[in-house]
């Protein structure tokens, strides 16, 4: 793999994520950091130890920068990458892709104009506990799927919303509890079940004084007949790790904070891994989560760019979770069923 220029938009917390993932992988380069912020720019600049621009148009003319790690509030992800798309800069994007579908099919559709990788951050697809459900359900252990399920039950006190004022907000945020915090363990889901056919949910903000929501619920049915059920929310002290179920016909598995804690397969022993105690949740704490999951993202995405193949999650694969959501919060408005 030839030498690559990383740069990253956003200062937060989880700039030190990939900082960490950059040092850990060679070849690797950490060129420049993003923020809209002047004042921010300056005291970012000694915290991270290199430069911090908040000229988007110098940031992104930066030769040595081959791609942009987006990592800024969630209602700018569209626009950040349609202006890397036609800098030429291939994008790996946090979550969620961006908070209406109409500005991820935007942002999906500039990349391919502009011939550059679009890759999303979900990285809870490459734990080692998920990649042994993930074969077990795609070589059909379990059967016919019949049920899955997905619960965020999760606190976040009022600190989380007052630091960082976009959180929570519809424009910037997209949502609350199901766009920002619960999106992950979705993915997971429709990963394992497939294409959903319509949702049915109802969501409210009952604790905490945000315009998104800080609790709620949804009824899926996907195109295979199976059917979901997902929870979520922010007011849920003092916060529970996300659970993970799928059921089949042949048996059944369920996670708990990233970890398998009950594998019940007819005729298919559980894997040689190790039941430890949940590690890695955000359940209560968002700095909680560990980087190397991330790494490997990132790795994926590093080679994709190298030999011309699209990455582990794509646009197309990362717009899905946030269509799911979205059908979510439409329905809980009108009250009615949504088809996808």
């Amino acid at each position: 793999m030839s030498k690559r220029g990383i740069g990253i938009v956003g200062t937060g917390s989880i700039v030190h994520t990939y900082q960490r993932c950059i040092d850990e992988i060679e070849g690797t380069d950490l060129i420049a950091l993003y923020s809209k912020s002047q004042d921010r720019s300056k005291t970012a600049r000694s915290e991270f130890g290199v430069p911090v621009y908040h000229d988007l148009e110098k940031f992104l003319a930066l030769p040595e920068m081959d791609l942009v790690c987006i990592c800024n509030e969630s209602g700018l992800h569209g626009h950040i990458i349609g202006e890397a798309a036609r800098s030429g800069k291939h994008v790996l994007c946090e979550k969620p892709l961006e908070v209406t579908l109409e500005k991820a099919d935007t942002a999906i559709a500039v990349c391919s104009q502009h011939g550059v990788k679009l890759g999303g951050v979900f990285q809870n697809r490459c734990g080692d506990h998920f990649r042994e459900v993930w074969d077990a359900v795609s070589q059909g252990k379990l059967g016919k799927l019949l049920m899955g399920n997905a619960h965020i039950n999760w606190y976040r006190n009022e600190e989380y919303y007052a630091k960082n004022p976009w959180r929570g907000t519809l424009e910037l945020d997209g949502g609350a509890a199901f766009m920002n915090q619960g999106i992950h363990t979705i993915d997971l889901l429709l990963h394992l079940l497939g294409e959903v056919r319509s949702v049915f949910g109802t969501v409210g903000t009952r604790v905490h004084r945000i315009q998104g929501e800080d609790v709620g619920s949804g009824i899926l049915t996907f195109s295979n007949g199976a059917i979901g059920n997902i929870t979520a929310g922010t007011a849920l002290f003092p916060g529970h790790p996300e659970r993970l179920e799928v059921y089949g016909e042949k048996g059944s598995i369920l996670m708990e904070g990233g970890k398998i804690r009950s594998w019940n397969v007819k005729e298919t022993p559980a894997p040689d891994l190790v039941l430890a105690e949940p590690t890695g949740s955000g359940a209560a704490d968002p700095k909680a989560i560990g980087h190397q999951n991330h790494k490997k993202v990132l790795l994926d995405m590093l080679d994709a760019m190298e030999t011309d193949r699209s990455p582990m999650v794509n646009g197309t694969e990362a717009r899905k979770s946030v269509e799911v959501i979205t059908a979510l919060y439409r329905s809980s408005a009108t009250q009615k069923i949504v088809f996808l």
